[in-house]
């Protein structure tokens, strides 16, 4: 089954606006957050619904990079998960999550256009507001979140959404003191143009440890735009706290970092600062990519390890009805892989950018749908179910959060 061609331009330029608030570029780490659109044209149910440029030199100088690593030691061969806690219940469509300095959550709901705080502790909800401008349909909507790394000076809150002509990033100001549901700001628009589709809309957001802002787009069902560098669609994103493209991007002038994608809906950095991005198959295989800036990892040419001149393949693939992977963290020497239709979370034990190990699977059908996953220290992981997103089997208590423990 081919994935659709959907609404969306071939040829989509990002546009930078003015803002109204300025945001110092100087940032430090922050926290990732996560996402979906998936094998055979959706985003984890049930089947249903180029041109070549030489990347610039400094690009691996300024940006982080995937390569090296040959001399590191692994982690073990198997690990564990233990699920500490369920920490929330009663969430609507989860999608995004951004933990707060003070150990609260904050969470997106795609259908709702809502963001909702969560008590670390209690579970307990208040709604901060909603995000005007969210046209949510299909896999659109309110998708991912993340916090300025100057948080705790600027109350910065980034969304990416689905408007009702493309897909778009905002930065919103948080204001904790107005009264529940009145807590967010007008949004800024920082960088608009990503196409949209009822499919295939990317939306994960996180700021590197580069302190620059990183977003994995979607290709919205338009096989031709992963391939071609002048669109938005089907690409890893990388831009400055302001929406500008970063410097030291590999294409000059240009917000693309890499392309070739599909779907991209995770994306984790490791310790030395090589990015990592999950990405949707079509009806073959899921990936698991080390990303290099230039770099083209195939698609539509190429499914899975292809071994062709030109693509990077994939660290790791799964067979579509195992993983269609959403969210990815990083913890105790492996990337954790939360999986939709494959209803499990998948560790990929790692030595440098090369799986040391067979994948290893946790929780299968336990839990239902897996959205999210995002670090909460050491060997701690926040896990977001995604029951309620219209592919699931809703019972009682979802969406939930879950705290993990690995190893």
């Amino acid at each position: 089954m081919t994935s659709g061609s959907w609404a969306g331009d071939r040829r989509v330029e990002g546009t930078k606006i003015v803002q109204r608030r300025a945001v110092s570029a100087v940032l430090a780490a922050a926290a990732l957050v996560l996402t979906a659109a998936c094998s055979s044209g959706d985003d984890g149910g049930p089947p249903g619904g180029a041109a070549s440029a030489t990347p610039s030199r400094t690009a691996t100088e300024r940006a982080p990079s995937a390569g090296g690593g040959a001399a590191e030691k692994a982690p073990p061969a198997t690990g564990t998960v233990k699920v500490v806690r369920t920490v929330a219940e009663g969430l609507d469509s989860p999608w995004g999550l951004a933990p707060l300095p003070d150990g609260d959550l904050l969470v997106s709901s795609r259908d709702e256009g809502t963001i909702v705080r969560v008590d670390g502790e209690t579970g307990e909800k208040t709604e901060l507001g909603e995000v005007p401008g969210v046209s949510a349909a299909g896999e659109g909507g309110l998708l991912g979140i993340a916090l300025s790394p100057e948080y705790a000076s600027d109350h910065m809150v980034y969304a990416y959404f689905t408007s009702a002509s493309d897909n778009r990033i905002v930065r919103m100001l948080y204001e904790e003191k107005k009264p529940a549901g009145e807590q967010l700001g007008a949004p800024d628009t920082i960088f608009k143009g990503i196409p949209k589709g009822f499919v295939h809309n990317g939306g994960r957001i996180a700021f590197g440890p580069d302190r620059m802002l990183y977003a994995g787009t979607g290709e919205s069902g338009e096989e031709g735009l992963s391939q071609d560098k002048k669109s938005l669609g089907g690409k890893i994103l990388r831009l400055t706290p302001e929406g500008e493209p970063a410097p030291g991007n590999p294409f000059p002038d240009s917000a693309v970092y890499s392309y070739g994608h599909r779907n991209v809906q995770g994306l984790a950095w490791d310790t030395k600062q090589r990015l990592f991005a999950a990405e949707f198959g079509q009806d073959t295989w899921d990936e698991l990519n080390a990303i290099e800036p230039g770099g083209n990892y195939g698609w539509p040419e190429a499914e899975g390890r292809s071994g062709e001149a030109g693509f990077r393949d994939p660290i790791a693939q799964w067979s579509t009805d195992e993983a269609s992977p959403s969210g990815i963290a990083y913890a105790e020497g492996s990337i954790w892989m939360a999986g939709l239709r494959g209803e499990r979370l998948w560790r990929v034990p790692l030595k440098g950018t090369k799986a040391s190990a067979d994948p290893q699977s946790f929780l299968e059908g336990d839990h239902g749908r897996l959205r999210t996953v995002v670090p909460a220290g050491g060997d701690r992981l926040w896990l977001v179910t995604s029951e309620t997103d219209g592919r699931g089997s809703p019972g009682k208590g979802d969406d939930r959060i879950l705290e993990l423990q690995v190893s």
